[in-house]
């Protein structure tokens, strides 16, 4: 194991930082997909044909945005929003700056799962809220979420693990990360047993997120 010794000797430190870089990145895109992501994802839900609270026009508007995003390949998304990133955080280098268009990313793709979790829900489900005259908050707040919270949860998971994905690309705009590092001191120095120790720590970081996302859908189901 010597030359894992010398590897980390060498290239411990920066290896670090490109793993917290890596982990800032998650966290913030995270965050924006359940804030912003989980909201939209219920009004699309609620909002389609048929739904719990009808509107087609506020559901053509989401679910126009979802797509859009969602069928964007994900380098040419972070060089079209170059000038929104630009005007946003003042410069287009850096990890924060990086964040941005994976922000955008994230609330995509979690809106559509928490979309297609909630239809999941059985239709009873909105039947009792109806009939109990619940309003639109109630029946999402003591209803549907509570009755797809696993799925929610296992739902995040799956988006943390395509997010972890999409921010080895960031390095390609300066926006560092564990992605850019395998690729500058693995790839380019032709260090094949560097790069693939960088692998193997991108594929322990992915199993590690689905081993915790799924004990925790796990431990919300009481189904």
């Amino acid at each position: 194991m010597t030359w894992l010794t010398d590897l980390l000797a060498e290239y411990g430190d920066d290896m670090l930082e490109a793993l917290a870089e890596t982990g800032y990145m998650l966290v913030v895109s995270l965050a924006a997909a359940v804030i912003i992501g989980l909201p939209l994802g219920v009004t699309v839900f609620l909002t389609r044909a048929g739904g719990f609270a009808e509107n087609r026009a506020l559901w053509r508007v989401g679910n126009l945005y979802i797509n859009i995003v969602r069928s964007f390949p994900f380098l040419l998304l972070v060089v079209f929003l170059i000038p929104f990133t630009r005007l946003v955080m003042g410069t287009t280098f850096g990890t924060q700056a990086a964040t941005l268009p994976l922000c955008v990313v994230a609330v995509a793709i979690y809106a559509r799962l928490v979309e297609q979790i909630l239809l999941e829900v059985p239709p009873g489900i909105s039947r009792v809220a109806t009939s109990m005259g619940a309003t639109v908050p109630q029946a999402v707040g003591q209803f549907f979420l509570p009755e797809a919270r696993s799925g929610l949860v296992y739902a995040l998971t799956s988006a943390a693990i395509s997010l972890l994905s999409y921010s080895t690309v960031l390095g390609v705009v300066g926006g560092g990360g564990i992605g850019d590092f395998a690729m500058r001191y693995g790839y380019q120095e032709y260090n094949d047993a560097l790069m693939y120790l960088t692998i193997l720590i991108i594929i322990v970081c992915v199993l590690l997120i689905q081993l915790i996302g799924h004990r925790i859908s796990v431990r919300l189901d009481h189904r």
